[in-house]
């Protein structure tokens, strides 16, 4: 049987004018305040099993208690315009970044180099990977 691809440019569903990122987290209030208070988004609103920030002019990011759940890979990015003040910022705020020592995501500083972009992650409380992303 043949694979069907969904033509993206025709469905209204993916016209949509934003795509929200959904973090799974075990303790709603410490994350609200990592996500508040040391990241600097922008609370929305809540509701007893989830919170809603605002990030940037149009993107959300939705935090939703659950039990623990294993991820290896970057949950959601943050596009900034000055990627060593970001990193120096989150740091300060005790932020502790991954470093890779070799392959393509090696890192100097806590940011890699990735072709024309630079990049930098972090963990939130519940383990989850995070990532900033500059160029």
């Amino acid at each position: 049987m043949p694979k069907r691809y969904i033509d993206i440019g025709r469905s209204p569903m993916m016209n949509a004018t934003m795509v929200v990122a959904t973090v799974p987290v075990t303790d709603l209030a410490r994350a609200k305040e990592f996500y508040g208070e040391t990241i600097g988004l922008s609370f929305l609103w809540e509701n007893p099993v989830s919170v809603r920030f605002r990030c940037g002019s149009a993107s959300e990011l939705s935090i939703f208690k659950r039990p623990p759940v294993a991820t290896e890979h970057t949950l959601a990015h943050f596009e900034v315009t000055d990627l060593e003040s970001v990193v120096d910022d989150l740091g300060a705020k005790g932020v502790e970044f991954i470093d890779y020592t070799e392959g393509p995501l090696a890192t100097t500083g806590h940011i890699a180099q990735l072709g024309p972009a630079r990049a930098a992650w972090f963990h939130d409380p519940d383990g989850n990977t995070l990532g900033l992303r500059q160029g």
